[in-house]
């Protein structure tokens, strides 16, 4: 029963309030702690469910609550306020009071109160700023905000401290969305959005009647946009309208801007361009820059010559073509060009390399040409891959027409080789993290038409076209092309060199007999002549004087030369040439033997047709005046009798020739082997006498080096002996003079001595003359009989003293001192006062001794 009872008790700790329901009469009252009851069998502990709003029942443990608390810098947001404005009271019960159910308001810390029941609270930290954050506020209560707009907690960049209600005097003007002038009270209408920026306040706890709205990111704290050079934002409206902020900047929206986000970044780089890059611009509303008016619907090809660093503007759209922004030049090298389409004029021309070509969208337009297959052959023999990209382009030609009743053009603004660069831009990128130096995309943003990579009727026209160049001629060295145009002029043109092809031009074909020998039956058709080193071969067929049948086969060496213009005028030269050059040859070898043109015929035949080698042996060649062709040299590379056994009967005695010939120069070559033997033998016993001789001399230099070398030694040793005599002789004569020096230099010091020994003893014998007369004039002012007694009187005076002071060494010498200093002064006056005064002293000692 006890425990049941202890069960029933509710305890209360400091800091602790439960809710406790009476179930009789439906109240619920709060007990706030410290406080100790048991409560009745009708008491129900309960909690406060905020989701539901209602009141749940729960266990004793489980209903207590603890205080809520908002230390320094913090606010509590609590809905349902009591309408007293009081909180229950400390260790107490607590009825309900009345609450006004659906306010809200702000009470900041440091503070601490326990709940009414129903009341919701949200504890939240106040709002640090830094310069590039801001907050985004909302008035949810006009009447509460104008009455506590002067409650709320804010701290200013330029004040020490926090305090509620005060303002930034020296705040800037701001506008009614904006904290940054806080001498006013903005416009508070019930759902108006404020900005509060950081760089005006750094601290910021909202009054009642004003909420912080949170960001798209759950935070209070937005973060604001910060541009270094060269980058740029766009800010747009709810009414359609953008705003473009170049940096450097910190860039706080308004309440009713939202930032334009590309690939995840709020802040976009500022385009660079140079002379061979641009944009194409259409204007979208008129304005006013540098005195030049500008109206909607124009449009402009921006380059780095006029602008090197491009920002957008709110009038301008750029037009795109496909994914592409900037149009960049082409680089067209030597021997190289592109066909461009003028739109206005509807001329298709020719740009030559080298140069950069960046065309003016507005106006060019580059421009393909398809070759049909017959022309690829003639033009390009061999290259199937210009085959086949022709083919298909003739294809989707085809069908565009079938499908489109139409012609259509290729427009490419920009060089295939830039395209990399584009792509790599058009990467989306994650968005960036907050709190962080944000990511700047490389994409350009803001108004843009985009358009597509070909025109549409009835603008356009699509011609056959080549690649993305001109087509281009590559003449090697010794060839030559016939140039016809649609307007009927013809050009030769002689490599090396590459000549590019206007697009009304087009290549004469010529048709060449091939084969051997040749014939009209096996032709080849080309647009490319050999005019240099050209070789012709053929086999002719003739008949010798005596009735004997031949056949030549011979090669022509051809050249074209002087006037170019009729190198066309045959269309097969080749048969041409050989069916002239047959009866020619046919004609020579009818006027001799078989067996002189067997034996000569390469000499009859070049005589005759190249003419006979003159001073400089160079022959005149046969020349062609149809189309000034000039055989310059020939070469017979067989001759053959239609007679086997005449044939035969040459070829014997032509090998019995050549042994003969072949027996003579193998006896000259014995002969020769001989004499080179020989001579080389002979050099032999040359070179090793030589060598024999050379070793003897070597030899004979070498002792005559070694005797050399042994006399310079000695010589050596010699004049080092005599220098260490005369410098030993040198030093004895440096010694004597050293010495002399010396002993001269000690006379003089004994001299000074003396002398100064001298003028001493010469001075102290003046001194004493004078005191011996001093004593003598002392003397003679004295009787005789005074002198004896102070004579008397000091002698005495002087043996007592000295008797005293020399009685130790009386005492060693067994005798007294008076004793041994009279025998010292004896015969002296001074002796016969020590002689009385040493007998009365052994009186006196006798008379002591008497006495004891």
């Amino acid at each position: 029963m006890s425990d049941s009872n202890r069960e029933r008790d509710l305890v209360l700790a400091p800091n602790e309030f439960a809710f406790i329901s009476d179930q009789t009469k439906g109240n619920i009252n709060v007990y706030v702690g410290p406080y100790k009851t048991s409560l009745a069998n009708t008491d129900k502990p309960v909690i406060f469910d905020a989701d539901t709003k209602k009141f749940e029942r729960s266990n004793l443990d489980n209903s207590l609550q603890t205080f809520t608390t908002a230390p320094e810098g913090w606010y509590v947001v609590m809905k349902n306020p009591s309408q007293d404005g009081t909180q229950p009271q400390n260790g107490t019960v607590n009825n309900l009071t009345a609450l006004n159910v659906g306010r809200k308001v702000n009470i900041p810390g440091p503070i601490n109160f326990a709940l009414w029941p129903g009341q919701m609270v949200k504890v939240l930290r106040g709002h640090n700023l830094r310069s590039n954050q801001y907050l985004a506020v909302r008035v949810y209560d006009e009447e509460e905000a104008r009455q506590n707009w002067t409650k709320a907690v804010i701290k200013t960049k330029n004040s020490t401290e926090a305090k509620d209600g005060e303002e930034d005097k020296e705040g800037g003007e701001g506008s009614d969305t904006d904290l940054t002038n806080l001498e006013e009270m903005p416009d508070l209408t019930m759902g108006k959005m404020l900005i509060i920026k950081g760089d005006a306040v750094s601290f910021y706890i909202p009054p009642t009647g004003i909420e912080v709205v949170r960001g798209v990111n759950g935070n209070y704290v937005r973060e604001a946009v910060t541009l270094e050079r060269l980058e740029y934002c766009i800010l747009l409206d709810e009414d359609g309208n953008k705003r473009y902020i170049q940096g450097p900047a910190v860039v706080f929206p308004e309440p009713t801007e939202e930032f334009v986000y590309r690939n995840g970044s709020r802040k976009f780089r500022a385009i660079e361009l140079n002379e061979m890059s641009g944009l194409y611009i259409k204007v979208i509303a008129p304005y006013e820059e540098n005195g030049t008016s500008f109206k909607e619907g124009e449009e402009l090809f921006v380059t780095g010559n006029e602008q090197m660093i491009y920002y957008p503007r709110p009038e301008h759209a750029i037009i795109k073509y496909g994914q592409k922004e900037r149009h960049y030049a082409i680089a067209i090298p030597a021997g190289e060009g592109r066909y461009y389409l003028n739109r206005k004029t509807g001329k298709v021309s020719l740009k030559k390399g080298p140069v950069m070509f960046l065309p003016d969208p507005r106006e060019a337009v580059f421009v393909k040409r398809v070759l049909d297959p017959k022309q690829v052959k003639l033009w390009f023999p061999g290259n199937s891959e210009a085959l086949e990209y022709n083919r298909q382009l003739k294809q989707e030609l085809d069908r565009r027409k079938s499908n489109e009743g139409y012609l259509e053009i290729s427009a490419e603004p920009a060089a295939a080789a830039m395209e990399a660069e584009e792509l790599a831009d058009e990467i989306p990128m994650p968005a960036p993290r907050r709190k962080k130096k944000e990511k700047v995309s490389k994409e350009m943003a803001g108004d843009e038409f985009t358009r597509e990579q070909t025109f549409t009727p009835p603008r356009t026209i699509t011609l056959d076209t080549k690649y993305d160049g001109a087509v281009t001629i590559n003449l090697w060295t010794g060839y030559a092309i016939l140039v016809v145009s649609k307007t009927g002029q013809r050009k030769v043109i002689a490599g090396p060199q590459t000549y590019l092809l206007e697009y009304d031009e087009s290549l004469e074909p010529i048709t060449l007999s091939t084969g051997t020998p040749k014939t009209s039956d096996n032709t080849i058709t080309t647009v490319y002549l050999r005019v240099l080193h050209n070789k012709i071969s053929d086999i002719v067929k003739a008949e010798s004087s005596d009735f004997t049948q031949v056949s030549i086969t011979i090669s022509y060496r051809v050249n074209f030369e002087e006037e170019s213009d009729k190198w066309f005028n045959v269309e097969n030269y080749v048969k041409f040439l050989t069916d002239h050059m047959r009866s020619f040859i046919r004609n020579v070898v009818k006027k001799h033997t078989i067996m002189d043109f067997y034996a000569n015929g390469i000499d009859i035949l070049r005589n005759s047709i190249l003419g006979q080698a003159g001073e400089n042996n160079k022959r005149p060649g046969r020349v062609f005046e149809e189309n000034n062709m000039r055989i310059y040299d020939i070469e017979v590379l067989d001759i053959r009798l239609s007679d086997v056994s005449i044939e035969n009967l040459l070829i014997s005695a032509q090998q019995e020739v050549v042994k003969q010939t072949l027996r003579i120069d193998a006896e000259k070559r014995k002969l020769e082997f001989t004499q080179q033997s020989e001579e080389i033998n002979q050099q032999i016993a040359s070179t090793k006498s030589d060598t024999t001789q050379k070793q003897f001399d070597l030899e004979k230099k070498e002792s005559k080096k070694e005797l050399e070398v042994i006399l310079a030694k000695l010589d050596m040793e010699i004049q080092s002996k005599q220098r260490q005599l005369e410098a030993n002789l040198a030093e004895q004569d440096s010694l004597t003079q050293i010495k002399d020096a010396e002993l001269a230099r000690k006379q003089k010091e004994e001299e000074l001595v003396l002398e100064i020994a001298q003028k001493e003893l010469h001075q102290e014998l003046e001194l004493l003359r004078a005191e011996v007369q001093a004593v003598v004039n002392k003397a003679e002012a004295v009787s005789p009989n005074l002198i004896a007694a102070l004579q008397a009187f000091a002698d005495k005076s002087l043996a007592e003293k000295m008797a005293k002071s020399m009685s130790p060494l009386a005492i060693l010498g067994g005798k007294s001192v008076a004793q041994v200093f009279t025998n010292m002064l004896k015969g002296t006056k001074l002796a016969n006062v020590l002689e009385s005064s040493l007998n009365g002293m052994e009186d006196d000692v006798v008379d002591e001794e008497d006495e004891d």
